[in-house]
């Protein structure tokens, strides 16, 4: 049994819509960017030329994800 004191409230409190939205952009946007570097960046149409680094980095994460990348 509890008592009446021992009973915490949670109190909702309203947060702007102007206050959450960078941040809902700004975590769009760096979804979109992993998703671009780990799913889709093959190496060969690579964002930083021939070097294929983003794919060595990412391939294991590629296997353990799904993505095909052969």
């Amino acid at each position: 049994m509890t008592t009446a004191g021992a009973v915490a409230r949670a109190k909702a409190t309203a947060v702007p819509a102007s206050e959450t939205l960078p941040w809902l952009i700004s975590a769009v946007l760096v979804g979109l960017a992993l998703y671009f570097f780990i799913g889709i960046d093959q190496g060969a149409v690579s964002v930083f030329g021939d070097t294929s680094y983003v794919h060595e980095l990412a391939h294991d994460a590629r296997h353990f994800l799904g993505f095909p990348c052969h």
